[in-house]
This record gives C-alpha cells, sequence and structure tokens, in this order.
C-alpha cells in the first residue's frame, strides 16, 4: 500500500522544499493543497481519515506547512479537532522549517556545552524559527531574550510562546546593530534567526567579549546574520567561541526532517510538533 502525504499548506502555492524532503523522507506520493486555513479543511481530514481500514491508516499522514506560524500552528489544531478514536492519521507542524531548523540548531549548541542557567539572546527572534527556538532554549534551562526592531513584535512572541509551551521569555526593542551589540552584550549564546541576506551583528560586536560562549546563525544567504562566521563552520572554535553556521546545523535539520517524515508511516497517532521534534533532534545530535 503506497505511503501517502497530503501537504496541507497556508501559503498560495505549497512548498516545494517541504514536497521534496517528503520524498526523501520516504513517502510514496505527495499531495499538496495551498490557502488552507481552520475553516476550510473539513473535507481534506475527513478524506484521510476515512478512506483506509484501521490497520492500513498508518500509510496516510498529514504535513502542515506555510511560511506563517501562527497559521500554521491553528490548522495543526483544526486538523486534529477532526480526529476521534479509531479514525486519526499522523500529523506533523513545521510552518517554515520552524520546527526542524529551531530544534537542529538548538540541539548542536546543547551538544556543545551546558545551556541551563545561560542567557541566551534570540536575535530577530519573533519569526517561525526564532520563536521555537527561543523555547527549546527555555526548555534546556536557559534565560532567554528575543530581539526585534518592535518592542510589540516582541511581546506578542514572547507572550504567544508563553500561551502555547508555558515558558518565560524576555521582550528586547533593538532598532538597529547597536542596539543588537547591546542586548548580547552579557549573552553567554547568541542564536540569529533574521531576515536572509540581513547582518545582525558585525564580527567586532563578538569576537572579543569575553563572556560569550555559543554562537548559531540559521542565515545562509550572504551577509550571513552574524559577521565574521561561516555558513559551514560546524562546532567550529572561533575567538574562543564555538560557531555553528546555517549549513553546519543545516545537515542535521536535513536529516531531522527526513526522520519525522518517515515516523509519520510507523502508525497513525504520530503527532509532531515541537516537543517531540525537539526531543529526535537531541537524539540525533
Amino acid at each position: 500500500m503506497k505511503k501517502l502525504l497530503f501537504q496541507f499548506d497556508t501559503d498560495t502555492h505549497p512548498s516545494v522544499f517541504d514536497t521534496v524532503v517528503a520524498y526523501d523522507g520516504g513517502a510514496d506520493h505527495v499531495i499538496g493543497h495551498a490557502n488552507l486555513s481552520p475553516e476550510n479543511i473539513r473535507s481534506l481530514v475527513e478524506g484521510t481519515i476515512f478512506t483506509r481500514p484501521p490497520k492500513a491508516k498508518k500509510n496516510t499522514a498529514i504535513f502542515v506547512g506555510g511560511s506563517d506560524m501562527e497559521a500554521g500552528q491553528a490548522l495543526f489544531e483544526a486538523v486534529q479537532s477532526y480526529f476521534f478514536p479509531g479514525f486519526q492519521v499522523s500529523v506533523m507542524l513545521d510552518s517554515n522549517g520552524s520546527n526542524t531548523t529551531a530544534a537542529a540548531a538548538v540541539a548542536k549548541l546543547a551538544s556543545s556545552g551546558s545551556l541551563k542557567g545561560k542567557k541566551a539572546v534570540v536575535l530577530a527572534g519573533t519569526g517561525p524559527v526564532g520563536q521555537r527556538a527561543a523555547v527549546m532554549l527555555a526548555q534546556e534551562g536557559a534565560e532567554v531574550c528575543i530581539t526585534s526592531r518592535k518592542l510589540e513584535k516582541a511581546k506578542q512572541a514572547c507572550t504567544n510562546m508563553e500561551k502555547r509551551f508555558g515558558v518565560q521569555l524576555t521582550p528586547i526593542e533593538a532598532r538597529n546593530i547597536d542596539d543588537r551589540a547591546a542586548a548580547v552584550n552579557d549573552a553567554q549564546i547568541i542564536l540569529a534567526t533574521g531576515a536572509a541576506g540581513v547582518e545582525l551583528l558585525k564580527a567586532e560586536h563578538w569576537e572579543n567579549n569575553s563572556q560569550l560562549e555559543m554562537i548559531a546563525d540559521a542565515n545562509a544567504t550572504p551577509p550571513l546574520g552574524i559577521g565574521g562566521t561561516d555558513m559551514m563552520d560546524k562546532g567550529l572554535e572561533r575567538h574562543g567561541k564555538i560557531i555553528w553556521g546555517a549549513i553546519g546545523f543545516g545537515t542535521l535539520k536535513l536529516a531531522l526532517h527526513r526522520a519525522c517524515i518517515e515516523k509519520l508511516f510507523e502508525d497513525n497517532k504520530q503527532v509532531f510538533d515541537a516537543e517531540l521534534i525537539f526531543k529526535l533532534a537531541k537524539e540525533m545530535a
């Protein structure tokens, strides 16, 4: 029986990246649907749960994606609301690669040293990856701050993550590169999750910081998010700091994404959100 993955995307077009990784993860067929919301998915979900007999339902799964984390979370929850005993399929949430990218970055940082009790600053952290990474850092015992050019946006991200995961995060307004440099001055960990091609810190802002221990940068598009690093850095020591570049931990991200897809087809009751994905990432790291 064919392994069918239904790709539920909140954007105008289903993500090509997610489609490719889905096939690499073992799906026999990937069926993409776009512009989805909690209001228009009922018939699609019912199509996945009412077709195959109980023992064969593990061969059908749902992947929720798109660029908007809030929209993805709402869709993810709506999908599950139509499940009932005996009629459900495995489902995974990874809007904009948020869970898998965040999990890979934090897992690699955790493999490089203890995160507990450390101050971690997630630069430009209000996007999907930044928010989920901040949660994972906090769950590992770090004191986590999220920066944004607008304080209200940072506050909203912290509130959303506290509501969903019960973690305490601190919002910081950082309108420019000098503000960001000040924000990381007393940090031991920096994770940059800004937009592609935007430099958030220059090398001079971190190279001589004696408190800083670890840096990870999720940006692989020049200029990198943190100057003086390299996208290929894999736990490389630079100026006494351990550096992880986007490609450096991206190998784990892709392997993790594929592993999650494969696990969706082990049975019909898998629910892959941040918690389970991060647990798997730490095992793989």
